[in-house]
């Protein structure tokens, strides 16, 4: 077994990434499922509680960029550990904060805002121990692989905040939270390294197999401007797809246990099961799409493995999100709109893979940048989802983002058209 994995330490890294984006999603989600505890405790009605939410993804959205550069330049393997030292932190100083004082409001979005600023390295930086660590041909399995842990993270994080806070309140949950954090960090600063040739448990074997790969239009040297990165169509395309992206995902990390308890009327029991179920379903999502990708691009080409399988899984989740919304049972629009976030996370790795591709030794900025447009969306969607519901009814909020999700879809269509390495008609398949 240890000879097995030390000829695939890759996946032994990737792996553990999974865990540090379950434990992630962790640190954020634990305030929407604890968020009526809170809120009675704080005093704060829906539209401050959109206020707080927004401020996670706003720290989170304008330190993706600057993250992915970070790591970039230091390595992924330092930056991956200080930042879930950070974010442990910033978890459970909402704990002490009392309430009734007078700055409350403004120290809570303090506080969520600090958060976001240390979870924007966890892509980033896990993009580029991706670009650096796994060949081209892989990419699409070992980013659903880091992004089940989304779906995983936030699917354990309802029944088990749930429990913590009805038997020892929210507070012990959220320190909870932050120690698991903590032990994923520092678990992951000795088990890796920058780069294979870095690491003494990687076999020569291995080593060469990881560089062979590698895209062949992977940029060498120096990293690469921010003028060139801002310059790429395809980053552009890719971004304002994320950004349609992220705002129909954060639909359901902030406002969907609220929606099936106080809208939909199931009880406290059932709202936490089925909120569950597109976590779970964002799993699987993850890891079928980036099989599904892997497969087409080595018999297709990047542009139809990457790019194909983005408008299929953005468009099914526009037309699963519009059809929740129309129907009358709560537990079956649960599972509807279960199957619209399993269809959105189908093209996840697509994202991720493809900005790894372009970026090459600047794939932390590059991705930083396109997750910026992500978490702007989901920054939007946090706050303008309460609004609109007040405005014109939940159904509405739901079909704005199905209308967003159609766009994103349509915006795959131009990517690659151009582009040496997606627009290939050779796929970029690993020598053997």
């Amino acid at each position: 077994m240890i000879h097995f994995l030390r000829e695939r330490y890759r996946w032994v890294l990737i792996f553990w990434i999974f865990l540090i984006s379950a434990v992630a999603y962790m640190d954020r989600v634990n305030l929407s499922i604890a968020v009526r505890a809170i809120a009675n405790e704080f005093k704060l009605d829906n539209t401050r509680l959109g206020w707080v939410f927004s401020a996670f993804q706003l720290g989170y959205a304008f330190f993706q960029a600057p993250a992915g550069r970070l790591a970039d330049r230091v390595g992924p393997r330092l930056v991956l550990m200080l930042g879930v030292i950070w974010w442990g932190i910033f978890t459970v100083l909402i704990t002490v904060l009392p309430p009734g004082m007078a700055s409350l409001l403004p120290l809570l979005i303090t506080v969520r805002f600090c958060l976001g600023i240390g979870e924007a390295v966890v892509y980033p930086a896990s993009n580029s121990v991706v670009a650096r660590w796994i060949p081209s041909s892989e990419r699409g399995i070992a980013n659903g692989l880091i992004f089940a842990g989304v779906g995983f993270g936030a699917g354990v994080t309802s029944p088990l905040v749930n429990y913590i806070v009805t038997h020892q309140g929210w507070r012990a949950a959220f320190w909870v939270s932050a120690a698991i954090g903590l032990a994923a960090g520092v678990i992951w600063y000795l088990l890796s390294r920058d780069t294979p040739a870095r690491h003494p448990w990687v076999l020569p074997e291995e080593r060469s197999y990881i560089e062979r790969g590698l895209p062949p239009t992977q940029p060498k040297g120096e990293k690469l401007p921010w003028r060139y990165i801002l310059s790429l169509p395809d980053l552009w395309a890719v971004s304002f797809s994320y950004f349609a992206y992220g705002y129909a995902a954060q639909i359901f990390f902030t406002w969907f246990f609220s929606y099936l308890s106080d809208v939909r009327g199931l009880d406290l029991k059932q709202s936490s099961y089925y909120t569950s179920l597109p976590f779970i379903a964002m799993s699987v999502g993850s890891i079928v799409g980036g099989i599904i990708s892997d497969r087409l691009t080595k018999s297709y080409g990047t542009r139809v493995g990457r790019c194909g399988i983005a408008v299929v899984g953005i468009g099914l989740s526009a037309l699963f999100i519009a059809l929740g919304t129309q129907v009358a049972s709560p537990q079956l629009a649960s599972v509807i709109l279960a199957g619209g976030a399993g269809s959105l996370y189908l093209s996840q790795s697509s994202f991720w893979s493809v900005s790894a591709d372009i970026g090459g030794k600047s794939a932390g900025s590059v991705s930083g940048f396109m997750n910026m447009g992500g978490q702007l969306g989901g920054a939007l969607t946090a706050s303008l989802t309460p609004v609109i519901a007040k405005q014109f009814g939940w159904s509405t909020s739901f079909l704005v983002a199905a209308v967003l999700c159609a766009a994103g879809a349509i915006a795959w269509l131009f990517v690659g058209r151009s582009s040496s390495v997606l627009g290939s008609s050779t796929p970029l398949v690993a020598a053997k």
